[in-house]
């Protein structure tokens, strides 16, 4: 099953940074909204920011407003999430997946697939 495929994750201390990178063969990316989200032990997956795909309109959750910053390359099928001033509440497994779901509904993790293995980020205090 084609998927997509995340990379990136590490092991950072509190303040540094870390770009991840979502990557697709099998999907053109510029037909769908790409979304990062994130899981932390015993939580359901959180919407992080999203990358719209008229446009390339960028969305983030409150928590990470101002720290990360998510782009997009259609041309080589990519998207990126730089993070910065990382916080121990950021240690979770990434995901990247895609939607073509509505604007009300663009934050929502079930209106997304094409989900990758996920990279691990620990931000370690």
């Amino acid at each position: 099953q084609v998927q997509a495929v995340e990379s990136g994750g590490g092991l950072v201390q509190t303040g540094g940074s870390l770009m991840l990178s979502c990557a697709s063969s099998g999907r053109a990316f510029r037909n769908y909204h790409i979304g990062w989200f994130r899981q932390a032990p015993g939580k359901e997956r959180e919407f992080v920011a999203v990358t719209r795909r008229n446009g390339g309109y960028t969305y983030y959750a409150d928590s990470v407003k101002g720290r990360f910053t998510i782009s997009r390359d259609n041309t080589k099928n990519t998207v990126s999430l730089q993070m910065n001033s990382l916080t121990p509440e950021d240690t979770a497994v990434y995901y990247c997946g895609t939607s073509q779901t509505v604007l009300s509904s663009i934050r929502r993790a079930s209106e997304y697939d094409y989900w990758g293995q996920g990279t691990q980020v620990t931000v370690s205090s």
